[in-house]
């Protein structure tokens, strides 16, 4: 090859490469996992937002509304420092990315309200060389360490017989202490056509329910990690039997064992999920237990071991 041709060849290359479309430094701000803590009337809404260039001017963007499941949006523009992005029937997220958050407002009809995220922690550490022995956060014999999340008098937790019921929907229930890592074991009984879950650190619910046969997929059944980690087995259902659950979890990672068989083996959890308290994800956080879908449900044995120092 003579060197003109090489020169031609060289040349027609860099044209090739300059000619696609690029990412923007701008754009690229936006990469990632973002924690949002919105405002919200007598409250906090927590949602959470993921990023990622899949190509040249094509990302995979994930949402985590307050409520109900992780989903993928579709309807998007990114062009810049500037995200627009439709997170609902009506509702739209307007963001500029800058100084290492994002800012912008949520639009829905004639109502606005401020955004500010910022990236999520990754969370990544070694679990301890060592653990506590396990304590009881439920005495067996009445609520203490415990508070109703909201207006008390919509609570219907109560202790009977040793147990911790919950007579009907209503309040949620979470610990006074909150925790980082820890080893957790609790038994439920769950009734036919029940719904609830376990919320570890307040932002990641391990899924609690007995809804009709297959009405929900894997990733929203009995055991799993709510929208965002389906178990690898799913055992037979047994309504109105005591069940235990073990969970390590370490930083994001999660095992959860179902009855003595792990069906979550040290995955990652992304993000919070829908009935997060916060989205604070690189704090401590307490427990709590949903009961504001469905009744019926029993627990007892709620024992938790954290690091030892």
């Amino acid at each position: 090859m003579t060197a003109s041709m090489r020169n031609i060849l060289v040349g027609l290359m860099l044209a090739s490469i300059l000619s696609l479309p690029a990412l923007t430094d701008d754009s690229k701000d936006f990469i990632g996992r973002w924690d949002f803590d919105v405002a919200a009337e007598h409250t906090v809404g927590a949602n959470w937002l993921s990023v990622e260039q899949k190509g040249p001017n094509d990302y995979e963007i994930w949402f985590q509304p307050t409520g109900g499941h992780v989903y993928q949006v579709k309807d998007y523009k990114l062009e810049g420092n500037h995200l627009v992005l439709q997170v609902g029937t009506g509702n739209s997220w307007d963001l500029t990315a800058a100084h290492g958050r994002l800012t912008g407002t949520e639009k829905h009809g004639d109502k606005t309200r401020e955004l500010t995220g910022v990236r999520a922690p990754a969370l990544k550490r070694g679990a301890p060389k060592a653990w506590s022995e396990p304590e009881a956060l439920f005495n067996g014999k009445n609520l203490d360490g415990w508070e109703p999340i909201g207006d008390p008098a919509k609570s219907h937790w109560i202790v009977k017989d040793g147990v911790l019921v919950n007579e009907t929907r209503g309040a949620n229930l979470k610990t006074t202490r909150t925790f980082d890592d820890f080893k957790l074991h609790f038994e439920v009984n769950c009734p036919e056509d029940a719904n609830s879950g376990f919320y570890l650190r307040g932002r990641y619910e391990v899924q609690l329910e007995y809804e009709a046969a297959n009405s929900e997929p894997p990733e929203r059944a009995m055991g799993s990690v709510y929208g965002r980690l389906a178990p690898s087995t799913q055992l037979p259902r047994t309504p109105g039997k005591w069940e235990s659950f073990d969970v390590t979890l370490v930083g994001r990672t999660v095992t959860i064992a179902r009855n003595g068989t792990t069906i979550i083996d040290g995955k990652e959890i992304a993000g919070i999920t829908g009935g997060a308290l916060n989205a604070d994800e690189g704090k401590p956080g307490p427990f709590y237990i949903q009961g504001d879908h469905t009744g019926g449900l029993l627990f007892r044995n709620i024992t938790v071991a954290v690091p030892k120092k």
